[in-house]
């Protein structure tokens, strides 16, 4: 079966490979408006063009942190809340017939979205098979000969079982290479330092606050999406539980959840992808605020990229690989402390956020990859690239071969920024 799985999205991928990205966010949400999902889009596997190595370079050594992937809504309090709200309005005759309709369908499936709460689906260890795969047909030379791998999980079961299906296609593409997985609290600095079980605690600012806030009150919001979900789902909202903002964002919280869980159609005629599109622009300022904030708590994690690329350059590591799994939370303001991308820029102009941060970059399964390149030549210096989703991205650090960094101006640049 997975064989057959593997042909199947392989050929797809290269009969729609991507050679290049849209150059504005809104031209994006055009092309695919499920991205306005931001961290609930489902990874989408791909095999963009990358730069050739400058000559006589060849990878040697892969950094990666990575997102779990697809999974059922994190909280069980979505789905009890729902459930409340559409036994009460059935009972109460508030529901349209599309809301009747829907009431149905969920009825039905309730018991699966309750027992699977948080939990990795099918989708999720495809995902993370997928991306092995890519990474491994990318840069064989890193893994042809084998060698030895260390992988590393937070302790929630999703991150583990990503880190599992993502190890065990590896082995599948070379069952030379040695993988251990480890999923401890000795490991949480490289992975969740945040984690309330690690032993290692750290004095970072828990938040900053991005430029932007200030200057909220020059930015038009979008909200009748709302106003339509409401009266596509109800005759009347008296006496439905909770208040009305917090009902249509559970619709829509359910809604950017169904494509990663196999229910898809469920709330057909409640909303569209494109509605959703329509109003991601306000929604991606308050994730920019979510993974800004945290940013510098996060140092644990580049410290760990840092110190391990440095083993596995002056040989005192024999790894050609380390892989790191864990959460939204983590991976998010990691890409601002790197500046992926610009992430780090900080504007003013809340209408410039969209422009250096696009919350579907924090998507189900998105992942860092440091890839790291050496000379044949004597004295060279070691160079790495950055690929944010597999493709190409650009760093803060000075460079005059993009996407190619030297890697003593990036260990400088970020030694500067955690010590900073």
């Amino acid at each position: 079966m997975k064989q057959v799985f593997f042909s199947v999205v392989f050929i797809l991928l290269s009969a729609t490979a991507v050679w290049g990205q849209p150059t504005s966010a809104i031209d994006q949400l055009k092309a695919d408006p499920r991205k306005a999902y931001g961290n609930d889009y489902p990874y989408q596997l791909a095999i963009p063009r990358l730069t050739k190595a400058p000559s006589g370079y060849k990878p040697f050594y892969i950094s990666h942190y990575a997102r779990h992937g697809s999974r059922y809504y994190w909280s069980s309090s979505l789905y009890k809340e729902l459930d409340t709200l559409l036994t009460t309005a059935h009972q109460k005759q508030l529901l349209t017939p599309v809301g009747e309709t829907f009431r149905q369908k969920f009825m039905a499936a309730k018991q699966e979205l309750q027992t699977g709460v948080s939990e990795l689906t099918e989708l999720g260890w495809q995902q993370h098979q997928g991306i092995a795969r890519i990474m491994y047909n990318n840069f064989p030379e890193v893994f042809k000969k084998g060698g030895n791998v260390l992988a590393v999980s937070s302790l929630v079961g999703r991150c583990v079982l990503s880190m599992s299906a993502f190890c065990q296609e590896l082995v599948q593409c070379n069952p030379k290479l040695e993988i251990r997985e480890q999923s401890s609290r000795f490991t949480l600095d490289a992975v969740v330092p945040t984690d309330g079980q690690n032993p290692v605690k750290h004095n970072y600012p828990r938040y900053v606050k991005p430029r932007y806030e200030k200057n909220m009150k020059n930015f038009k919001r979008e909200h009748g999406l709302r106003d339509k979900i409401a009266k596509r789902m109800f005759v009347s909202t008296e006496g439905l539980p909770g208040n009305i903002h917090h009902i249509t964002s559970n619709l829509i919280n359910l809604y950017t959840s169904l494509p990663s869980i196999g229910h898809e159609g469920m709330m057909e005629g409640i909303m569209s992808d494109e509605e959703i599109a329509s109003e991601w622009e306000g929604g991606n300022l308050g994730s920019y605020s979510w993974v800004f904030g945290p940013q510098y708590q996060m140092i644990p994690i580049l410290q760990d990229i840092l110190q391990k690329a440095s083993a596995a350059i002056d040989g005192s590591s024999d790894h050609v690989a380390d892989l790191r799994f864990g959460h939204d939370t983590c991976i998010g303001p990691l890409t601002v402390l790197m500046g992926i991308n610009g992430a780090d820029l900080d504007p003013e102009d809340p209408y410039e956020v969209k422009n250096i941060y696009q919350n579907w970059e924090t998507c189900k399964a998105s992942n860092i990859q440091l890839i790291f390149y050496r000379s044949n030549k004597p004295g060279a210096d070691t160079l790495v690239k950055c690929l944010l989703n597999g493709n190409e991205a650009k760093l803060p650090v000075p460079t005059q071969s993009y996407p190619y960094y030297k890697w003593s101006d990036f260990l400088q640049f970020y030694t500067q920024r955690c010590n900073k």
